[in-house]
């Protein structure tokens, strides 16, 4: 007996050993094999970011055809880069910037430092700007940067040591690049190639995961049944303006980012360096995925605190107002005025007051950005004369003197003596802000699986929305709002060339500066920050200056913004160019919108 104990001990060993040494060299042929397929397709990508760069310098205005041609090798060259995007930009990012950045001047805060914009869309915006041959020599510069730098992709490599869990966390960030960006056609709007280039993204990931797929369990079977599903109807369809976004994300592109999620942690290979995605939410518009603001608790305690607080009046310097009288939660969070009303009653502050439903989603505050959290936003507000003009002494003394706060204070707060503070109240307020994310919209109902959620005139807004109109582009999914995918670590600001007021056919441009009242850098003139348009057909009018109905702003994006309206706006990062939306493509839009409506009720609170 104890010999078949010591030999049935020894063989669980030996399979233990047998199992580690296993992994250890699956691990390395997944690491070697990844490495090869990048080190293969990093050479076509070269080749094709030449044969760009020949293409351009055949550029000859007597020659439309060259043109044509030019476009079609930038297509192809976009298509290699999309096999290696996911590598290079999770394992070489600053060296990926010379590639695929959007064409518009990126600003390093607070160093009032920029980067102009460089690579594949920059030279996609020349070839169709209809200036092209004047000016030829960008394009030259441009091309010649890329396949430069592509020729010394591979020494990146040199002494690179990485892991298969940096591998999936890559392949992760990939198809959230698909979802978010790639069948929007963020990085090819006039090329219109995001479906074919998110079709070699799938196939990529298909190849990359053919190790873990070959192991032929239930989560491997499901990944690569719906990668499948995925790559056909990229490719069954690839027209962008008829591709049906949400079937593809319903039936294809979701279930793929839950089993892969399955897969890589049935093989114990989890690893997050975002500090923002959860990867274990379901999906990506799961009400878990993203969390902006990890640092800000929700509490239950504090969260009813905050709340008691938002509608305080005692905040305010005369007590006659508090957080409820331009952000009113029956009126979803905004005042549907234009301009809220100041605190003497005698004028309007500067811009719209927006809402405040996922607020938390977001790294800057105000229409401008000027601060980055919740907190600073709250106590700028309290201290300004126009808005709440409080004194903080007088304020912490009139909480202090209830028993009520006094005893919420000290349950939020358990750890400290002197808990009522100016710091406290605004955090309080913070993480009851934090709270007010619903998704539970008909539209989160739809992408959950109840199909009846929709109506069917609200499915083609959608997909006008991700595709034609290009609204997507800036309203990111799933927040639709400047949250910028895959990372979600940046929040952005566009500028527009809004107009003062909604006299299209004599336009005149609004005379505030925006960011650049802040930030005085040219490209920051009239720069605002992106809403979200989750409950939008709840919070009219629109734009920072509230000048502006729902189906308005379409016809001001359908025209190109201020640029488009005949405006001098040198800086728009809008596309001038008309989105020639027809009528009833429009009426499908708002549609959709309304299906962003969240419902939302107050949770009662103890006021004892």
């Amino acid at each position: 007996m104890k010999y078949l104990l010591v030999i049935a001990t020894m063989c669980g060993c030996i399979a233990i050993l047998s199992f580690s040494i296993t992994r250890k060299n699956d691990s390395n042929n997944f690491v070697t094999e990844t490495i090869s397929y990048f080190r293969t397709n990093a050479a076509s990508f070269s080749n094709s970011a030449s044969f760009l760069k020949n293409q351009v310098n055949k550029l000859k205005k007597n020659d439309p055809a060259s043109l044509v041609r030019a476009k079609e090798a930038l297509k192809k060259c976009r298509h290699q880069y999309k096999k290696i995007e996911f590598f290079m930009s999770y394992f070489f990012r600053s060296a990926s910037l010379v590639y695929n950045e959007a064409n518009k001047f990126e600003v390093e805060e607070p160093f009032m430092e920029y980067r102009e914009p460089s690579g594949l869309q920059v030279i996609e915006s020349i070839l169709f700007s209809g200036k092209a041959f004047d000016q030829k020599q960008m394009l030259q510069d441009q091309a010649s940067l890329i396949a430069t730098s592509a020729e010394d992709i591979p020494s990146l490599l040199y002494d690179l040591k990485i892991s298969d869990k940096q591998i999936l966390e890559s392949i992760r960030l990939a198809l959230i690049r698909v979802i978010a960006l790639g069948i929007s056609g963020f990085d090819a709007p006039e090329l219109k190639s995001g479906i074919t280039e998110s079709g070699e993204v799938i196939g990529m990931i298909k190849q990359v995961l053919t190790p873990l797929l070959n192991e032929k369990n239930k989560e491997a079977d499901s990944v690569t049944n719906y990668l499948d599903k995925a790559y056909n109807l990229l490719s069954s369809n690839s027209d962008f303006n008829s591709f049906d976004r949400l079937q593809f994300l319903t039936t294809a592109a979701l279930p793929l980012q839950h089993y892969l999620g399955k897969l890589i942690s049935s093989n114990n290979l989890e690893f997050n360096t975002t500090g923002v995605i959860n990867y274990d939410a379901e999906n990506l518009f799961s009400k878990d995925a993203l969390d902006v603001q990890p640092a800000l608790k929700t509490d239950p305690a504090l969260v009813e605190l905050g709340q008691k607080l938002f509608f305080e009046k005692g905040l305010s310097g005369n007590g006659t107002r508090n957080c409820a009288t331009c952000h009113a939660p029956e009126k979803y969070f905004t005042d549907q005025i234009p301009k809220s009303i100041t605190l003497d009653g005698k004028t309007t502050v500067q811009r719209n007051a927006p809402s405040l439903f996922y607020s938390a989603y977001q790294y800057s505050q105000f229409w401008d950005g000027r601060v980055k959290s919740l907190d600073e936003q709250i106590n700028t507000v309290l201290l300004n004369n126009r808005e709440m003009a409080a004194d903080h002494k007088i304020v912490v003394t009139r909480l202090r003197s209830s028993k009520n706060y006094t005893r919420s204070f000290k349950s939020a707060f358990p750890e400290t003596d002197s808990s009522i503070n100016i710091h406290n109240i605004a955090r309080s307020i913070s993480a009851f802000l934090k709270s007010l994310a619903p998704f539970n919209s008909a539209f989160d109902r739809y992408i959950r699986g109840d199909k009846s959620a929709m109506t069917k005139q609200q499915v083609k807004g959608f997909n006008l929305y991700m595709g034609k109109a290009q609204c997507g582009t800036c309203h990111y999914v799933p927040v639709f709002n400047g949250l910028i995918p895959p990372l979600y670590k940046r929040t952005e600001l566009e500028v527009l060339g809004t107009t003062k007021s909604t006299d299209f056919k004599h336009p005149e441009a609004d005379d505030d500066s925006g960011r650049y009242s802040t930030f005085p850098i040219e490209f920051y003139k009239g720069a605002f920050k992106t809403p979200t348009l989750r409950d939008v057909a709840k919070t009219a009018p629109y734009m920072h200056n509230g000048a502006f109905s729902l189906e308005q702003v379409l016809e001001f994006y359908n025209k190109g913004g201020g640029a488009g309206l005949g405006l001098k706006v040198p800086t728009q990062t809008l596309s001038p160019k008309p989105l020639k939306l027809n009528g009833n493509e429009i009426k499908d839009i708002i549609s959709f919108l309304n299906a962003l409506t969240d419902t939302y009720s107050l949770p009662a609170v103890n006021n004892q």
